[in-house]
C-alpha cells in the first residue's frame, strides 16, 4: 500500500480505511470460519469494501477497480463474506464426489475477485497458502506459499509500473491506467 500511495496517490486516496475488529469477528461468526492472521492483519489496515451507496446490485462482487490489475480487485470483508457464502457448500467441498480435487472448499476464503465472482484468489485457512479459482477450470492451490509472498509479487508489479517497464499499465495523473 505504501508503493501504491507513493506511485499512484490519486488511486490510493480513494481507498477506505481499515476494518474494525468487531466487523471481522462478526463476519467470522456468520461464515463459521476464522480468518488467518495475515488476512486479518491486512483487513485491519485495508478494508477495501466500497461504500454502500457505490455498490451495484447487478454485480456479484465489488471493490476498487484497477488494483492490483485491470480485471480484478481486492475484496473488503463484506465482499469476502458475500462471495464466500456464494461458494459455501454443505458438504465442505464442491463437487462432493471429488474431495481431493474440488472446485471449492469451505476452508478457502476469497480475497481477490473479478466483478462476476467467476475467478479470483483465495487463502486456505488450513495452511495459509494462496490459490486461484476460475469457474469451469481447475482450481490451483499453493500458487503462493503465503499472503505475504503474494503481496511481494504485487509490490514487484507496482515497481515495474512505476519504472515504466509494465507492458499494459502506466501511471497517469497519480492513477494506474491499464491499456
Amino acid at each position: 500500500m505504501a508503493l501504491l500511495r507513493q506511485h499512484a496517490p490519486a488511486d490510493h486516496a480513494e481507498l477506505p480505511g481499515p476494518a474494525t475488529e468487531q466487523a471481522l469477528r462478526a463476519a467470522e461468526e456468520r461464515m463459521g470460519i476464522s480468518l488467518p492472521e495475515d488476512l486479518r492483519t491486512w483487513l485491519l489496515q485495508n478494508n477495501l469494501d466500497l461504500p454502500e451507496e457505490d455498490v451495484e446490485d447487478d454485480v456479484a462482487c465489488c471493490g476498487f477497480a484497477g488494483f492490483p490489475d485491470e480485471g480484478s480487485f481486492f475484496l473488503g470483508i463484506r465482499a469476502m463474506e458475500g462471495l464466500y457464502a456464494n461458494h459455501y457448500t454443505r458438504g465442505g467441498f464442491n463437487p462432493p464426489d471429488q474431495p481431493d480435487n474440488p472446485f471449492w472448499r469451505n476452508e478457502w476464503i476469497p480475497f481477490l475477485s473479478d466483478q462476476d465472482g467467476w475467478m479470483g484468489k483465495f487463502i486456505d485457512v488450513r495452511d495459509g497458502r494462496i490459490g486461484r479459482w476460475f469457474v469451469g477450470d481447475i482450481t490451483v492451490t499453493g500458487e503462493y506459499e503465503s499472503l505475504a509472498q503474494y503481496f511481494d509479487s504485487v509490490a514487484e508489479t507496482l515497481k515495474k509500473i512505476a519504472e515504466g517497464r509494465h507492458p499494459v499499465c502506466e501511471i497517469t495523473e497519480g492513477r494506474l491506467v491499464w491499456s
